[in-house]
Formats: structure tokens, sequence, C-alpha cells
């Protein structure tokens, strides 16, 4: 079938009878009834879908810089006070906190499964009405939106209380002391919310995308 849509024009021809009775005593002309049918083009939506493919690997690679970028800047977060003695070494590291430690292996997993799930989202480009394709990565990319946003958002946690302290627990706020720590960490955070965001929207596309089959 051609790509372009085409029309097509029915005849139905309906005649009427004579009655039984002899009150009509000529047949009524043949009344003629014309139905025009329209083919929807078949390559219209496949279009959308490739459109939404593209897209998708374009937002999987922005995701991969975002995560990849978080990881490794908490990853590498370690600063020491120039102030200290023999005995005593003031030191702030990542993984002197739990928070900061999951927070490098939820973005770090991330972007392994970002990498792992490119050769998917090409798939998805050059067959865009596979299935199968798109509904695991539909999956596995929820999966990643909870992932990533724990880790984020309990990192945030730890910022905030590095800023600002706690004085009912007795939390002291370091980052008057500890500046460049606290301003790596923070940046990170942001990087794995914006992670976050995108692969929300990589779930929205791939529901719309399968809501469409």
């Amino acid at each position: 079938m051609d790509s372009k849509s085409q029309s097509h024009e029915t005849a139905i021809n309906i005649s009427e009878t004579e009655s039984n009775k002899g009150k009509s005593t000529a047949a009524a002309p043949a009344a003629t009834i014309v139905a025009t049918t329209k083919a929807i083009p078949h390559n219209q939506k496949g279009g959308w879908r490739r459109g939404v493919a593209i897209f998708d690997f374009i937002l999987r690679l922005c995701g991969l810089v975002a995560a990849l970028a978080a990881a490794t800047t908490m990853g590498t977060t370690d600063e020491t006070l120039p102030l200290f003695t023999q005995f005593f070494q003031f030191e702030a590291s990542y993984d002197d906190l739990p928070a900061f430690s999951y927070f490098v292996v939820a973005n770090a997993i991330a972007s392994g499964y970002l990498v792992l799930s490119l050769p998917f989202s090409i798939v998805c480009i050059v067959r865009p009405h596979l299935v199968g394709a798109r509904l695991l990565l539909l999956i596995l990319d929820t999966v990643m939106v909870a992932f990533t946003t724990a880790g984020a958002a309990a990192a945030a946690a730890i910022v905030y209380l590095a800023e600002n302290g706690n004085s009912t627990t007795q939390w002291l706020a370091i980052c008057q002391q500890f500046g460049d720590f606290c301003q790596r960490v923070s940046g990170a955070v942001v990087a794995s919310f914006i992670a976050a965001v995108i692969f929300i929207f990589l779930v929205i596309f791939s529901a719309l995308s399968l809501r469409r089959h």
C-alpha cells in the first residue's frame, strides 16, 4: 500500500419493490448511496514512534552525563582542614556518611544501566513498532527513578544538615569550615536530581509510545 492516504468510493444500489396490494403500478427509480472510506496511512504512527525513540535516545545520553557526573563528583569529594596537629586531623570525606556512599552506588548503577540501555533504545528507533524492548525499558526506567530519587533525597538531607545544622540533635553546621566539600556534594546532589527527572521523562515517553500501539 502506498504511504499516502487513499480514498475509495463504494456505490450501493437500493431498489424499491412493487407493493403486493397494487397501490403502486411502477417501480421507483433505484436510489444510489455513495459511501466514502478513507485509509489511514500506517507510516504516520510509525513516524511518530520513531521520533519518540530518537528523543528517548538523546535523553538517555543526557541522563548518563548527569548520573556519571553525580557519582564521580561525590566519589572524589574529600577535604582536609589546613589546621591540624600531629595527633588531630580534621577531614571530611564522602564515605564518612552511609547516605553519601549509597548516593555514589545508586548513581553508578544508574550510569551503568543507561549505557546498557542505549542498544535497546537504538533498536526502538530502527523498529518503532517493537513492543518488547520498549516495555523492558519502561520497567527498568521506573526502577531507576526510585533508585536515583532515593539516593538524591538522602544526600540532600545530609547536605541540609551540613549547611544549617540541628540544635536539637547537636548536629553542627560544618560548611563554614568545609566549604569546598559542601559545594561539591551540593553539585553532585543537583546532578542526581537532574538524572532522576530525566528518568521520569523516559518513563512518560515509553508509556505514551506503548499506549498508541
